[in-house]
């Protein structure tokens, strides 16, 4: 069979042949039952939490693109989700992170930095509106101006710089939410070397927040956590009536809080899902500093996901029906909240509400909801339970995503 049409579960079972185990061998390993590893292996039970399936690739020894088959590519170009762009955005950021890089760009004049900020603000809205494809097309070509002006050492070096390392946070989050994280990690550590050149806590705060995030989609927990609370306690004597700041150390502990969520620590995840809460509330509700949505609403999806992970379904439904939804100006923050709801209404054999939840989403952001490991399997399941509401545009929507 074409390795792109195998299940997570056929994945995950290469993967447990290659160890040379048996079903009871892993299913002991991972603390699970023969028969629960029996449904995955064969399709007749989703993996709808990250957790699992970082804890499933640990002790399989593999990286977690093994077990999700990331990155999936579409038959159209508009849900085509800015793969086409990958090539282009892998050599910019290959030549922003080189020493000399700039001089492969050849002599040529880059765009003034008034420019760049109004074009980096412009690319920042089609990250929120998870327009990938859009993404794509401009975000190599603002990187390679920024490589040639941080090179100028007569230009304005801190502000380049910062731009750069917002650049990089577009590329980073693209890059993991496709699934190249190797590019995801190429970006996130040039916006490493922008924050260490600047030396601004806000910027250390931001690259540290992405250097999480990194993490996190690769199911290096332990990491993950370590990296958000090292950066809580760099930036703590910085924090004061600095609103970007406050956000910034509110957004690592919603890190910390999914980290340990996954981890399957509820006191430590909820412990800084309420030091978050505490510092939305003194912030702007429409708070979004360096990109990372920090806001009350946004606290209020945290806490859905964190309870997902934590595999507590009726929490989820009771968080997600206090979330404000419709607040948030983010299209991604938006799909990212009713994927996590379908998730629990799924965990609840709510099967039609799941199957709305899902829909809803993918009319809002397509581009990142078609490419969301987690998303697809529950698709898949619910697919092929049959008996649905709305099964015409499920099976739609599975027929987009390509599903095996």
């Amino acid at each position: 069979m074409a390795t792109e049409h195998l299940t997570q579960g056929q994945r995950i079972a290469r993967a447990r042949h290659r160890k040379g185990w048996d079903q009871a061998t892993l299913a002991e390993k991972i603390g699970r039952s023969v028969s629960w590893l029996s449904k995955v292996e064969n399709g007749r039970m989703p993996l709808d939490r990250m957790s699992v399936v970082g804890q499933l690739a640990e002790v399989l020894g593999v990286e977690v693109a093994e077990l999700t088959g990331q990155p999936y590519r579409h038959e159209s170009a508009d849900l085509d989700s800015g793969h086409a762009a990958t090539p282009a955005l892998r050599l910019a950021l290959q030549q922003a992170t080189m020493p000399g890089g700039a001089a492969l760009l050849g002599a040529r004049q880059p765009r003034t930095l008034d420019e760049l900020e109004a074009n980096v603000k412009l690319a920042e809205q089609l990250r929120q509106d998870a327009r990938f494809s859009a993404l794509g097309d401009v975000l190599p070509g603002i990187i390679n101006d920024l490589t040639l002006i941080t090179s100028d050492s007569s230009a304005d070096q801190d502000r380049a710089e910062a731009l750069m390392l917002r650049a990089c946070h577009m590329a980073r989050v693209s890059s993991n939410l496709l699934g190249h994280h190797d590019l995801g990690w190429t970006a996130v550590q040039r916006e490493l070397v922008a924050a260490q050149r600047v030396g601004s806590p806000e910027l250390v705060a931001a690259a540290s927040w992405d250097l999480c995030g990194v993490w996190l989609h690769e199911a290096q927990l332990d990491p993950a956590k370590n990296a958000a609370l090292s950066a809580l306690d760099q930036i703590e004597p910085h924090v004061g009536a600095d609103d970007t700041l406050k956000a910034m150390w509110g957004a690592l502990h919603l890190r910390a809080a999914v980290a340990y969520s996954r981890l399957w620590d509820q006191r430590e995840a909820e412990g800084h899902l309420e030091e978050a809460r505490h510092v939305a509330e003194s912030l702007p509700r429409d708070g979004n500093a360096f990109q990372t949505q920090f806001n009350r609403v946004n606290t209020t999806i945290h806490a859905v996901e964190v309870s997902m992970e934590l595999g507590r379904p009726r929490d989820v439904i009771t968080r997600a029906e206090h979330v404000e939804i419709a607040e948030i100006a983010s299209s991604e923050r938006q799909a990212h909240y009713w994927t996590c709801t379908a998730a629990g209404y799924h965990m609840n054999r709510k099967d039609n509400e799941a199957v709305d939840a899902l829909l809803r989403a993918d009319r809002i952001a397509p581009q990142h909801v078609r490419n969301r490991p987690m998303v697809r399997n529950i698709v898949r399941d619910l697919r092929d339970s049959g008996r649905l509401l709305r099964q015409r545009e499920l099976l739609n929507l599975a027929k987009a995503m390509r599903l095996p």
